[in-house]
């Protein structure tokens, strides 16, 4: 499908989610609530799609860009545009969805129309925080993210003490959002002065043609990696993810893990508007990596429950991604966006497969399972499939992200490679530590002996995944020629 660049696209996809959610209420069945969810999630990925096969990697700069003005008076603007680094992530968002909603088909009785409405809004904010060119958008959408997390975390959570997570969840995430506007305010002001001799500054485009002095970049540097850092996480601000992984929905979950919003903020914004100082302090982002890295390796070989130890092990590998920024070489990069791509697909599928685990035997705690791949043979595959995957087996798509960031990192801190490559053997104890004690040996649980194997509707949304992880980890240059221009850009950018 052949579309005009003039055509606005990106809007399209940003708000069909909104325009799904509305239609929701004209509907009260819960079958026809989820049909018309997932249909406009596939819809809005076929669009993706289009964008996609229509993206020239080629070309420097952004795509399908879309500029209007909002608050004139504030030089505000409704600003929309795509680059090799954020394109991948909007179709990879809404096959993410489409996941949730079919992992989340049975699971949800109570208040659908309202659940699957919050999670359509969530789609759309997330969305826009890939598509925004101008920093107010950009944070407007970031803090609109929390409104349908908080609700999704407090109703729908499966533990004691869901409320409290999405309390604590949304707390801290109003914290780290605090050092983001300011950093953001901090960069219109500088960048004004310095682009237009004066006024404000939220048009991105501008910025990062723009060279500050190197005295103006602390504060902005700073401040994003402060308030990106809650997001990502990253050690010591990292308890929320734990706690919204066992209180909260497994889908939900699979969200917070697969989407790394966090980093990719440091990417999009930390890094490029503060070049020199990010460079300077490269030796903080590499101890920041590394220590995520460890302590996520060794967290997660202390727990039994298969929930809290994929949560752990996705501060781990955010870690080897921050590792793999801080190299600030084309590998790094590419190898980071790779693994954010991965995070999509690797960890949202453990999820699922997780959630399936706990609907049909009400526990995902290793001690009380036990003899799953006796009971459900084909969901034991595909989480031996993930799991590999997760550790880098090649040939899957894991193995070729953790290459290029193992590479780039034992290129610029051999040290921290080394301490990298050891993690990784971590992750491996741990991995298979948890799957011999919940897939193998006597079937501890009652439950596990009746438990059914994945439904049809499962085994498909699970094959397209662990597809495209194969597809991927054999051919990846599909995706590496798509982000290559952009990423040499950010690259140059640093020079």
């Amino acid at each position: 499908m052949e579309l005009s660049t003039h055509f606005p696209l990106l809007s399209l996809i940003l708000l069909l989610p909104l325009l799904g959610a509305g239609l929701l209420w004209w509907f009260p069945q819960r079958q026809q609530v989820r049909l018309i969810t997932l249909t406009t999630l596939l819809i809005d990925l076929l669009l993706a799609a289009a964008m996609v096969a229509n993206f020239d990697p080629s070309l420097s700069g952004f795509q399908w860009m879309e500029k209007e003005a909002w608050i004139p008076g504030l030089n505000v603007h409704y600003q929309l545009g795509v680059d090799g680094i954020s394109l991948l992530f909007i179709p990879a968002t809404l096959l993410l969805f489409c996941g949730v909603v079919v992992s989340s088909w049975n699971t949800i009785t109570i208040r659908p129309r309202l659940y699957y409405s919050l999670l359509l809004l969530l789609a759309s904010s997330i969305l826009g925080i890939f598509m925004a060119l101008d920093t107010v958008l950009f944070f407007l959408f970031w803090e609109l993210s929390l409104i349908p997390i908080y609700f999704l975390i407090a109703l729908w959570g499966i533990g004691p003490n869901r409320r409290a997570a999405a309390n604590q969840y949304t707390m801290i995430m109003f914290a780290g959002g605090t050092p983001i506007l300011f950093g953001l305010l901090l960069a219109a002001f500088h960048y004004g002065d310095v682009a237009n001799g004066g006024g404000l500054l939220f048009d991105y485009t501008q910025m990062v043609t723009t060279t500050l002095p190197i005295e103006l970049q602390s504060g902005i540097f700073f401040l994003f990696l402060l308030g990106f850092a809650f997001k990502t996480p990253l050690f010591p601000l990292h308890t929320w993810l734990p706690n919204v992984t066992m209180e909260g929905p497994i889908a939900i979950a699979a969200i917070m893990t697969g989407l790394k919003l966090g980093a990719y903020g440091l990417i999009r914004f930390a890094i490029p508007l503060a070049p020199e100082i990010a460079q300077h302090y490269h030796w903080l982002l590499a101890g920041v990596g590394v220590v995520a890295l460890l302590y996520g390796g060794v967290a997660a070989i202390n727990q039994t429950n298969l929930r809290q130890m994929l949560g752990y092990a996705s501060i781990s590998h955010v870690g080897l991604v921050v590792l793999g920024l801080s190299s600030f070489n084309l590998m790094g990069i590419e190898g980071a966006i790779f693994q954010m791509i991965n995070f999509s697909l690797i960890s949202a599928a453990l999820f699922f497969l997780v959630g399936a685990i706990h609907h049909r035997t009400g526990s995902t705690d290793a001690t009380n399972l036990g003899g799953v791949t006796t009971s459900m043979p084909l969901l034991s595959a595909f989480l031996f499939l993930f799991g590999f995957a997760s550790l880098g087996v090649p040939p899957t798509s894991g193995f070729v992200a953790e290459f290029l960031l193992l590479m780039s990192a034992l290129q610029s801190h051999t040290g921290a490679g080394l301490a990298a490559l050891f993690a990784i053997i971590l992750g491996a104890a741990y991995l298979i530590s948890a799957f011999r004690k919940s897939l193998f040996g006597g079937i501890r649980n009652p439950a596990v002996a009746d438990a059914v194997d994945l439904l049809p509707r499962e085994i498909r949304m699970i094959s397209v995944l662990a597809v495209l992880v194969l597809l991927l980890g054999i051919m990846p240059s599909l995706l590496l020629d798509l982000v290559e221009t952009s990423a040499t850009d950010w690259v140059n950018r640093l020079q």
